[in-house]
């Protein structure tokens, strides 16, 4: 098996085991479904997004959105108001419960990787956290060697 082979198959396992599911509000008990999430995060409290745009960037019928969005609004974390200048259009913002949300969803979730790495005896913890690191400090080599030629070709102009 070639090394990238055990990336590609290593990485959806963990993501899978390890994905969060729901994020708490951190100013209370209540939280929303990761998919709730997902919608917050693309939403910002003082931007306001249209939610037809949103519904097509999320690849879901405006019906669909505008039902997750009514549940939003109702638990207080999200505000949807009519367009000023063409009342057909709906433009939703984040509230302030809702930035907490946003600002607290992680892709996975901190308890359930802190449960998988107690499964590893600790020789083995400490070496595959080391070798995460490693790919880490790769992946920012990467993406600053990418870095690096675009300003090359764009002449130092960024």
């Amino acid at each position: 098996m070639a090394d990238f082979d055990l990336v590609l198959r290593a990485l959806p396992r963990i993501g899978y085991a390890c994905r969060t599911r729901r994020v708490a509000d951190p100013g209370d008990e209540a939280g929303v479904s990761a998919h709730q999430a997902v919608v917050l995060s693309h939403l910002d409290a003082a931007d306001p997004t249209m939610v037809g745009e949103l519904a097509e960037h999320l690849g879901v019928t405006p019906s669909t959105m505008s039902l997750t969005l009514k549940r939003l609004e109702e638990a207080g974390y999200v505000r949807r108001d009519r367009d000023p200048a063409d009342r057909r259009v709906v433009n939703v913002r984040l509230t302030d419960a809702g930035v907490r949300v946003r600002d607290a969803r992680t892709e996975l979730d901190p308890e359930l990787i802190d449960r998988m790495l107690s499964l590893l005896p600790e020789p083995r913890r400490r070496e595959a956290l080391r070798g995460l690191a490693l790919l880490a400090e790769a992946a920012d080599a990467l993406v600053r060697r990418a870095r690096n030629q675009v300003d090359a070709q764009l002449g130092g102009e960024v």
